[in-house]
């Protein structure tokens, strides 16, 4: 891949990095500002709940953000762009709505089909 391209994925996953961690400290500045006094059973029950979710959420994004490394790295190393399953290059295209790729479409799809077929 030409450097101007890795320049632009370069960009894209950097921003994807930075809005993740600022929706983790407003997160985290949002849990250490609530109170835990709760004299109404269903507010606790809701605000838990709430809490709950968003906790998954941002396990997502810390997910996510393991990859973002991930395919930072690549680019430095000169591997960004290539499956890691079959070794061909993935479509600009998949990297422009998944810029952490690091299967091509056909492997990508394989690999959900077993996983589907074996309930992983």
């Amino acid at each position: 891949m030409d450097p101007q391209k890795l320049k632009y994925f370069r960009e894209i996953l950097i921003e994807k990095m930075n809005q993740i961690l600022g929706t983790a400290e407003k997160t985290m500045n949002q849990l250490s500002q609530e109170g835990t006094s709760f004299p109404d059973p269903l507010d606790r029950a809701l605000t838990e709940s709430s809490r709950s979710i968003e906790l998954r959420t941002r396990d997502r994004e810390r997910k996510l953000l393991q990859k973002i490394i991930k395919a930072m790295k690549k680019i430095e190393d000169g591997s960004y762009g290539i499956c890691e399953e079959c070794g061909e290059e993935i479509s600009e295209e998949r990297l422009r709505v998944r810029p952490e790729a690091t299967l091509c479409i056909k492997c990508k799809e394989e690999q959900e089909k077993i996983e589907k077929q074996f309930g992983l």
